[in-house]
């Protein structure tokens, strides 16, 4: 599976996964913010933006493996690979299935623990609603409103509505597909304790989806692993402050050993 993607920048490459059921537009200010700093890589997941869904059965490690395959292509060995939400259970399926080609590693607004039977049934019918009825506005109106904090929903208006248009955009195919796999992924605490290498996890203060006691769970489970909770964002740090969560990125990048 070739995955679509778009980069900016040169030097050191950053790998940025991005979160359910966004594509890789969800990076436009990381894009911007950071490719002075490196060569920033963003694919569109599977079904997502500009990539197929192929025929594979719904997996995170296939999701990973299609990374694995879009840095072959790009002929890069190691890189520094970040994932938010949903990117961040495929960059904890990568460190599974290719911990070799992970050099440095940032989970932002994700987990590192298996859904509870709750969560996999509930993924079960929103991609059972998406399959039958391509219509249906489930998105928007039970998934959309817990990807935003507080503050974003009522201060930031114009980012609420980039979102809301990302949302709308998503395939519904790629929708039933990316929950299913992620119903099905396991638990990676055992991953995280076997990557010794720099690693950075940041959440949002409003995350309520992906609470900031999960983020400091896996940045314990990482031998060396960093915890920053980023204030007035929820589940969306990258989109809802840019600003913020660039800078806690290029410090991060910043003290990598050459």
């Amino acid at each position: 599976m070739e995955l679509a993607y778009r980069e900016s920048g040169s030097g050191l490459a950053l790998v940025l996964l991005h979160a359910f059921p966004l594509s890789s537009a969800m990076w436009l200010d990381q894009r911007e913010g950071l490719s002075s700093l490196c060569r920033v890589i963003t694919p569109d997941q599977r079904g997502f933006g500009g990539s197929p869904l192929g025929g594979d059965a719904p997996s995170l490690d296939t999701a990973a493996d299609d990374v694995a395959e879009l840095l072959d292509r790009l002929d890069l060995d190691r890189v520094v690979l970040a994932g938010l939400s949903m990117g961040g259970y495929v960059a904890m399926a990568v460190l599974r299935r290719h911990p070799d080609r992970v050099r440095a590693l940032v989970l932002a607004d994700t987990k590192a623990s298996a859904d509870p039977d709750a969560a996999r049934a509930n993924r079960e019918r929103i991609a059972a609603a998406v399959e039958s009825d391509e219509d249906s506005t489930v998105l928007v109106d039970e998934v959309l409103p817990s990807l935003l904090g507080s503050t974003t929903a009522s201060s930031r208006p114009l980012v609420s509505g980039r979102v809301r248009g990302l949302v709308q955009a998503a395939p519904a195919a790629a929708v039933a597909w990316a929950q299913r796999a992620m119903a099905a992924r396991p638990d990676s605490f055992e991953t995280l304790r076997g990557f010794d290498a720099p690693a950075l996890v940041v959440v949002g203060s409003e995350d309520v989806l992906s609470p900031p006691a999960d983020a400091q769970a896996m940045a314990e489970a990482l031998p060396r692993g960093r915890f920053v909770l980023v204030p007035d964002a929820g589940h969306l740090t990258a989109v809802e402050t840019p600003e913020a969560f660039n800078a806690e990125v290029a410090g991060f990048l910043a003290e990598l050993p050459a």
